[in-house]
């Protein structure tokens, strides 16, 4: 007996919907499909999660220091005359980043072999390429999802299917599967 299910579709296919569904279940939270698809999304939304949460805090705060260009109060570079050519000035200024330690990097890049980046349009700018932003949702996973699930007892469960009824148009049974 095969250890998954092929939801009648090639690999490929079958690949990319499981990936699409499992980066939307995780960063919206919930989504209604198939009971099928769900118990096979289940299984890779938990094995994200639970690496999420072994590694939420591997990480070490550095503090570095960046040259920043001098803005005006329009928000433009200011610049100044140095030997006949324009040269732009910078400020130097101090900030603290994380450094992830080789265990959550190599578990963010584990996530990222499954998730999708997600393009944040806002209502009002729909149908524009200007305002929108990119989500990296295995960021998201380890910063803001996984020290959600950080206290709970760690054997999975981080997931529930409640069943919804049948479809119309094929009678199959929908759920909606959802993070606890």
């Amino acid at each position: 007996m095969a250890g998954y299910r092929k939801l009648g579709r090639t690999s490929s296919q079958r690949k990319a919907l499981l990936r699409n569904q499992v980066t939307n279940l995780l960063y919206h939270g919930s989504i209604v499909t198939t009971e099928a698809k769900a118990k096979e999304i289940r299984k890779i939304a938990e094995g994200i999660i639970a690496l999420g949460v072994k590694e939420c805090n591997n990480y070490d705060t550095v503090t570095v220091t960046a040259k920043v260009a001098r803005k005006d109060k329009d928000g433009k570079r200011v610049k100044e005359v140095v030997d006949g050519k324009k040269v732009t000035q910078f400020d130097e200024v101090e900030k603290e980043i994380r450094k992830d330690q080789p265990s959550r990097l190599h578990a963010r890049r584990k996530m990222q072999k499954v998730l999708y980046n997600i393009t944040e349009v806002p209502a009002e700018m729909q149908g524009r390429k200007s305002g929108t932003k990119t989500v990296d949702v295995a960021a998201f996973v380890l910063d803001d999802l996984a020290p959600k699930y950080a206290e709970r007892n760690g054997n999975g469960g981080y997931t529930r299917i409640v069943k919804i009824g049948q479809r119309k148009g094929d009678a199959a049974m929908q759920v909606l599967i959802e993070l606890v």
